[in-house]
């Protein structure tokens, strides 16, 4: 394989990384700080794209991405509000506003299922004409990529320090000793899942505007995809601080966004994609709990052929 190939297929992958990061960010803002397994990624992470790519293609491709984070803003809202003011439970509260975001993405999309933008006007078609040119041109994804991705680091780290953000994590850890300290824990809910759901938004605009086009499963696996990006980051950085934590949320998602370059690289079937992200999740999850039991393991196997060699020798 060629030098340029390789680095062409590093760099897709690594824009792609990046891109996603910002959903894995999501997740290690409202799963791993506040607690909250929501299932509606798949569905906010096509809201992000259908929206902002409705605005790019009416003119307004700045004015996209704040479109895109303001509805997944309401779509956390949603989300929040069902499980902390009527009582339904966490996870089934996700699927239900799951299900319904699929009938709106369509509706914003006009009743279509694909929405083409090749000449429309986006951020990234922005940043191209600005670097044209200069060593940049190639990396002009890139760039708006980690320009987001620092973005999102950087309010991380600064917010989750702040009151608000103390009490977030509070309520992820022990929500009784929230109450008892006067702070509303639905409040923080809400906070910390409007966030997490607008950088899920912003995740799928960049995504849309980045391929020049939008179909109704873009956001299909996407929550599968970005909780095994996380505990990948997690081997990395499991412990330290916010920052440092979160850059590993985002180095999770590159080396993920590198498997499946190499999986497709050998001819692997599309369709075998999500087994290998369904493998991935099993490996990172399963992995931890299987090397602290792999001593036992071992004491289990030497003790059986101990006691093998004993009765062979009992027998002569």
């Amino acid at each position: 394989m060629q030098f340029e190939t390789v680095f062409s297929l590093g760099q897709t992958a690594l824009e792609l990384g990046l891109i996603s990061s910002l959903t894995v960010l999501a997740l290690f803002l409202s799963y791993s700080m506040l607690n909250v397994c929501d299932l509606s990624t798949d569905g906010c992470f096509t809201l992000g794209a259908t929206v902002g790519a409705a605005v790019a293609i009416a003119g307004h491709p700045y004015l996209s991405i704040a479109a895109a984070m303001l509805a997944g803003v309401v779509s956390g809202f949603i989300v929040a509000v069902l499980q902390t003011k009527m009582g339904i439970n966490s996870l089934l509260a996700g699927i239900i506003v799951n299900t319904a975001l699929y009938s709106i993405n369509i509706a914003v999309m006009n009743n279509a299922s694909v929405l083409n933008m090749f000449q429309t006007v986006t951020v990234f078609t922005k940043m191209k004409e600005a670097v044209r040119g200069t060593f940049l041109e190639r990396f002009d994804k890139t760039v708006i990529a980690l320009i987001a991705v620092a973005l999102v680091v950087v309010f991380l780290s600064l917010f989750l320090k702040t009151k608000i953000g103390l009490a977030i994590r509070a309520t992820g850890n022990n929500p009784a000793m929230v109450r008892s300290s006067s702070i509303n824990p639905v409040m923080t809910t809400i906070i910390g899942l409007c966030i997490s759901n607008s950088f899920t938004a912003l995740s799928g605009c960049l995504l849309a505007q980045s391929n020049k086009s939008v179909n109704i499963d873009i956001g299909s696996g996407m929550v599968t995809i970005a909780l095994a990006s996380l505990l990948i980051g997690n081997v990395f950085a499991s412990k330290g601080k916010i920052p440092v934590r979160a850059l590993g949320a985002v180095l999770g998602a590159v080396i993920f966004r590198l498997v499946y370059t190499i999986a497709l690289r050998f001819n692997m079937p599309a369709f075998m994609l999500k087994f290998v992200s369904s493998v991935i999740v099993i490996i990172a999850i399963a992995g931890p709990y299987l090397k602290q039991q792999l001593p036992m393991l071992r004491r289990r196997l030497g003790h059986k052929s101990g006691s093998a060699e004993n009765t062979e020798d009992a027998l002569c």
